[in-house]
Parts: structure tokens; C-alpha cells; sequence
């Protein structure tokens, strides 16, 4: 929670007057009058007139305008009660205050008195700035201090707090204590695998007196190494704690609000409040915020050692924790698939039964959520869709005798299988295992200009899914000619998808029916369900997935637990020779069904697929 005080101006209050029934003082006018102007002109913000129905308008109109100002109220209510005599010459008004907050989950209300006195046979309230609040006092100026109440917590498909605190240590280098700046580099280096020129870089360019970072650690971690490093001559170290790193960014962060946050997020918060910024945190900040309560306080003009006076409180309306899918130990399993590879890398797993995402994994190279949004050739992952549309229109069957030639020219366009391998004449099945490009481009020509596009859709590639976060659902634009065509075949051309396509491609494989992914347990559908792919065409296509991981590209897989299937790709970008290329690997076991995407992996077969392999071994 972060306090801070309020400055935002008053606008035109308005008044509540109780029924006021007879005068106390039947035959002159008697304290009534004044205490019912007072209290209207109070709370409409005419301070002029409200002060002048006192015995010192001066010092009322300076009390009331520290008030409107230190309150900042938006609106409010002055309800006026019971006025009961004193005395021949004084008398008490009751009250009953109300003013709306800036900003805060409630109004803050009330009661005080008003004194009267009565002089020269005309009656006045007689002004103190307890008039104001029985516990404010001269001298005295009130504030508002608003308070969010804790966040509530995004959850696991368990239930479970998706955010934790880790204890870690910071090793670091003091410049001044340091003998052999080299020596201590190497020496580091060793013990925690860093680049020993940074450390000398770093080191040289800092003051002598400063902590010059070189690693933090989790505790465990920094246990394991602390004999090879604590000792060396120069090495300090801070101890602390962090926010575990998990599914980042999809679940994002939470920090000090930007205008643009603000504005999303409505009039209930302010600068200054701490507000998801990013990934779910931020789309979900209506359930998980709350609303600010404040605490009114008088505090001294002049303080020296006073405290402030606690004059009110206002309880804050606490946020709704919000359930995802995301299943704790398959995230894990994929975060640390996906941790140690070296270009941007990414992971999406969902269960086919239900639509449910139960992972989402970007490396720390990812430059976003490239797991849900990224935009990238799907390479030979989409012949699962164009083996689909050849078995649906009957251009083919498993068995048929197909040619796979080293390269080939379809269109007048040449294409080649990776590292030019030929199988000759094999089954659909095996072309479809080995991925066999040149096979995929010739039987291109046989299809309609529309084919891919209408096989794409009933497994929900072009489909615009309404999550809480940023995703593409794919794109399967029509082919500006034949040559563009028989790319398309082979996911190159310009079909574009994201990991979180791939893995409903594969989830709907899998289901043998249309897969709607959802985020947020409970929540709306993210869209209409598509039809899935044919059922006359499911035996094949899982007996051809099988056998990628069986006898073909995946075959790393194999040994794995349970019956893995899947597709490799490799999708050429760019104009660079030789061609620069991202690795996939889209598959399913059980009901669990994922692609992997490595941007530049260059070969499935040593980088999506071992991160599969990984993945799959720690999955539940």
C-alpha cells in the first residue's frame, strides 16, 4: 500500500437539510435560522456566506476554505438535526456531515455540534474549528491520506498464489578491496559462468567506495558456489528478496501507475497508486485492485513533535482474486524448457478437453509475449493443416506412392528439403514424418487457391480470440499465385502464426474436435468454438504425427513416457544466404497438447525438440 494525500479540488457541494420544525423561540427568531444557513451554504462550498453566520467570519471563512481545500471533497452533505437551548442565550445544533472523496471506495461521514449564542437579540454560531469536526483544533489543518488495500492475488488453476518472494544474494565487487582485478574476474568467471570482461569493465569505470554488481542469485543457488567465492579478495555481497520470475510477461507487474494506465483504469485511482502495468496484471486490474480507502487526520501547521490527530476512516473496498488456467507444475516445466535457450524462445501448452491454457513460457530474450502474439512462419508445422486439406479433398490417401526428391521446381519456383535429402518414392505417411518439402510443394498444385485457408479455420488459425491479453489466432491470407501457393504448403509464403496457434492446431488433433482457449477460469468464451477438422481425416493425421516422434524428425521423443505426437518445422525468413530460420515443434500427449517456437533455431531437430523433450520429461 501506498499513502498519499489528496489535492484535488472541490466542486459545487450540495445540502441535506433536516425537517425543522418550530422554533425553539416562538416569538423572535431563534438559532435555527442561522445553523440551517450555515450548514447549507457549508456544503454547497459558499464558505463567504456560511462565515458569515458566525460571531468571527473571518477566521470561519479561513477554517472552512482549509477545510474544502485539505479535503478535497467532490461532493458532499450537510444534514442538520436536533437544536436544543443552552440556556436563555446559547444553544446547540446537531449535524450530521457527508463528503465524497476523491477517489475513495466511500464518503467519509460525521457528526458534530455547532454552539450558538445569542447577542443584541440575533443568533449566530459561534465559531471554533471544532465547529468543523469535534476534534479539530486552531492550529490544526486537515489532510487526506489515501490507502489501496493489499492486491488481491492472481491464482493458479489450484487456487494457488501465482506471485512469491525468494530470498537471493547480489555478489558483488568493491573496487577499493580489490588486489588483482584480473585474477578475481577469472576467478568469478569460473565459479559463475559470467564473462570475466565484464567484470573488469564494470569494475574499472566504478568509484572505489561502490557495490558493483556481477550476479544475484536465489539463496540455494548462491549456497551451492559460496566456498569457491566468498573468500576472494574484493567480493561483498547483499542479501535480499525478489519476485519469483514466472510466466513472464503473460501474468506482467505491478508498479507505480502510467497516464495510460490511469486512463484505462478509471476515476477511482490516481498518480502515485500502484496498479498492474502490464500482462494480466494490468487487464484484470478492476478485479484484483480494489478500491482506496483514506484516513482523515489533522496535522499541525506547525509540528515539531505532535503527531497527526486521527479525525476519521474509511475502510477500502479490497480487490477479487482472479483464477487463471494456468496449472503450476506444466508452467514450471515449461519456463525452465524454455530458460536456457539463447535467442527468443517460447512455449504454449493447453489441455485439448477443455481449451484451457495451462502454460505460458517466454524466454528472457523475448522481446514481449511473443508465446501469445508473436507473428512467425509456422515452417512445416502447417503441413498438419495441408495434409488435412489433401486428405479432404481426396487429392491423397496415407498409403499413396509420393515422390521426395532432393529439390524440386513447382511454379518456376525451386524448393529443396533440409540439407537436400531425397526418399524417393515413399507413403504420405513417411513424407509427412521425414517432412519432406518437395513432396508438400507438388501436391500444392492440386489444390484449390482457397484449400489451405478453408483447412486452416476449423482448427481455429484466423480466429480472433477475445483474451484478457494481447494473442493472434494466425493468418492464411489468399496466395498472390501459384508460386506463393506451394510456400503456403510448407508454412512459408505468408502464413503466419503464434506458438499459441500451433498448439491448438495440434490440441485439436488431439480433441478430434474445435479447441476456444481460455485464460481466466470461468470467464466468457474467447470466441466461437471452430468446427475442428474432419473426422474422416483424424486417424490419418494422429497415425502421421505419430510417427514424426516414432521413426521420423521428432524421434528424440520417442522414449518419452506415454504416446507423444507431433510436427517439427523450420521456417526460412529473410534474405540472407545461407537463409536464417526459427524451429518449431507442435505436438500433443494425452490431454496436453504445446508447440515450442525458437526464433533462428535454425534446425528443429537440435533446438525445438530437445526444448520438447525437456519440457515433456517434467510435465505432468
Amino acid at each position: 500500500m501506498r499513502p498519499r494525500s489528496a489535492r484535488v479540488p472541490a466542486a459545487a457541494l450540495a445540502v441535506l437539510l433536516a425537517a425543522g420544525g418550530c422554533s425553539l423561540f416562538q416569538d423572535e427568531p431563534g438559532p435555527e435560522e442561522p445553523a440551517r444557513a450555515f450548514v447549507a451554504a457549508w456544503a454547497r462550498g459558499d464558505t463567504a456566506t456560511a462565515a458569515a453566520q458566525t460571531d468571527d467570519p473571518a477566521a470561519a471563512r479561513a477554517g472552512l476554505d482549509a477545510l474544502r481545500k485539505g479535503l478535497g471533497a467532490t461532493s458532499g452533505t450537510v444534514t442538520l438535526g436536533e437544536v436544543t437551548s443552552e440556556g436563555e442565550d446559547n444553544a446547540i445544533a446537531r449535524y450530521t456531515a457527508e463528503w465524497v472523496l476523491p477517489a475513495v471506495a466511500a464518503p467519509w461521514r460525521y457528526d458534530g455540534t455547532l454552539p450558538l449564542v445569542r447577542s443584541d437579540d440575533a443568533w449566530t454560531v459561534q465559531w471554533g474549528p471544532n465547529d468543523l469536526h469535534p476534534k479539530l483544533q486552531t492550529g490544526q489543518t486537515v489532510r487526506v491520506v489515501r490507502e489501496l488495500p493489499e492486491r488481491a492475488a492472481l491464482q493458479d488453476a489450484a487456487g494457488q498464489p501465482l506471485f512469491r518472494r525468494e530470498a537471493v544474494v547480489t555478489v558483488g565487487v568493491e573496487p577499493r578491496r580489490v588486489p588483482d582485478l584480473p585474477a578475481l574476474a577469472t576467478a568469478l568467471a569460473a565459479a559463475l559462468e559470467i564473462d570475466p570482461a565484464d567484470v573488469v569493465a564494470d569494475v574499472r569505470t566504478a568509484k572505489p567506495t561502490a557495490f558493483v554488481p556481477v550476479i544475484t542469485l536465489r539463496r540455494a543457488d548462491y549456497e551451492k558456489v559460496k566456498p569457491r567465492i566468498y573468500d576472494l579478495a574484493g567480493t561483498v555481497f547483499q542479501r535480499g528478496e525478489r519476485l519469483l520470475r514466472f510466466a513472464q510477461p503473460l501474468l506482467g507487474r505491478v508498479g507505480e501507475a502510467t497516464a495510460e494506465v490511469l486512463q484505462e483504469a478509471g476515476e477511482a485511482y490516481r498518480t502515485g497508486d500502484e496498479l498492474g502495468v502490464s500482462g494480466l496484471q494490468r487487464a484484470l486490474n478492476g478485479q484484483l485492485t480494489g478500491t482506496a480507502g483514506a484516513r482523515v487526520e489533522a496535522v499541525w501547521e506547525t509540528p515539531g513533535n505532535r503527531e497527526p490527530v486521527a479525525l476519521g476512516q474509511v475502510e477500502g473496498k479490497p480487490g477479487t482474486p482472479v483464477r487463471t488456467t494456468l496449472d503450476r507444475s506444466v508452467q514450471q516445466a515449461a519456463d525452465a524448457a524454455v530458460a536456457a535457450s539463447t535467442t527468443p524462445t517460447a512455449l504454449v501448452a493447453v489441455k485439448p478437453s477443455t481449451g484451457a491454457i495451462v502454460a505460458v513460457a517466454n524466454n528472457e530474450k523475448a522481446p514481449y509475449d511473443i508465446a501469445l502474439a508473436g507473428r512467425f512462419p509456422p515452417g512445416s508445422t502447417f503441413k498438419i493443416v495441408t495434409a488435412s486439406a489433401l486428405l479432404t479433398g481426396g487429392v491423397v490417401q496415407p498409403a499413396s506412392a509420393l515422390d521426395c526428391p532432393a529439390t524440386t521446381v513447382v511454379y518456376g519456383k525451386r524448393f529443396q528439403n533440409s540439407d537436400r535429402f531425397e526418399l524417393g518414392r515413399v507413403p504420405l505417411r513417411e513424407a509427412f514424418a521425414q517432412s519432406c518439402n518437395t513432396t508438400f510443394t507438388q501436391l500444392s498444385q492440386r489444390l484449390d487457391d482457397g484449400a489451405l485457408a478453408a483447412a486452416a479455420a476449423p482448427y481455429g488459425v484466423g480466429s480472433r480470440w477475445q483474451l484478457p491479453v494481447p494473442s493472434f489466432g494466425g493468418s492464411v491470407p489468399a496466395p498472390k499465385g501459384d508460386p506463393e501457393k506451394a510456400a503456403d504448403a510448407i508454412g512459408q509464403g505468408r502464413v503466419e502464426v503464434s506458438p499459441l496457434t500451433m498448439a491448438l492446431v495440434a490440441a485439436s488433433v488431439a480433441k478430434g474436435g474445435g479447441v476456444v482457449p481460455s485464460l481466466v477460469a470461468g470467464a466468457e468464451p474467447a470466441g466461437a468454438a471452430p468446427a475442428g477438422p474432419p473426422a474422416a481425416v483424424l486417424p490419418a493425421l494422429r497415425d502421421m504425427m505419430r510417427a514424426v516422434v516414432t521413426e521420423g524428425t521428432a524421434s528424440a521423443l520417442a522414449s518419452l513416457p506415454g504416446e507423444v505426437a507431433g510436427k517439427t518445422g523450420t521456417a526460412e525468413y529473410g534474405t540472407a544466404v545461407p537463409p536464417r530460420s526459427h524451429a518449431w515443434f507442435a505436438g500433443y500427449r494425452g490431454d496436453l497438447a504445446f508447440a515450442v517456437f525458437v526464433q533462428d533455431g535454425q534446425s528443429s531437430r537440435t533446438t525445438a525438440v530437445p526444448i520438447a523433450r525437456t519440457f515433456l520429461a517434467a510435465a505432468p
